[in-house]
């Protein structure tokens, strides 16, 4: 039987994206980690993880995977990310009436955050 673990970010600042992901998410470090791996677990207790590991592998400029976060209040969140370090990306492959915008996290990790209102 296999149960999901964790979704892994390769990132170049272990500690700069624990930063930035702790605060966007609210979660955790769920160990101490150090400057080549960390696990980040939700402070709700719902068991969602996010680990994050030292990568030299260059940014891709449309990834293949991507995280999808959904906010009740878009807007605002976009708002707090920036606040966080977060960037909006220019996009070119915007639908015409897109329910999403395209964020780089501090590390320039490309990832949604979706309108679920």
């Amino acid at each position: 039987m296999l149960t999901f673990g964790s979704t892994v970010i390769g990132v170049h600042d272990v500690q700069r994206a624990t930063a930035f992901w702790s605060a966007a998410l609210d979660f955790e470090p769920t160990s101490p980690g150090d400057e080549t791996w960390i696990i980040l677990q939700a402070k709700d207790g719902s068991g969602k993880r996010l680990s994050l590991a030292l990568s030299e592998t260059p940014l891709q400029e449309h990834p293949r995977i991507h995280l999808d976060l959904y906010a009740d209040d878009q807007a605002a969140e976009i708002e707090r990310l920036k606040g966080l370090g977060a960037l909006e990306v220019d996009w070119d492959l915007y639908p015409e009436d897109p329910d999403f915008v395209v964020l780089a996290d501090t590390e320039g990790n490309r990832f949604c955050v979706i309108d679920s209102a």
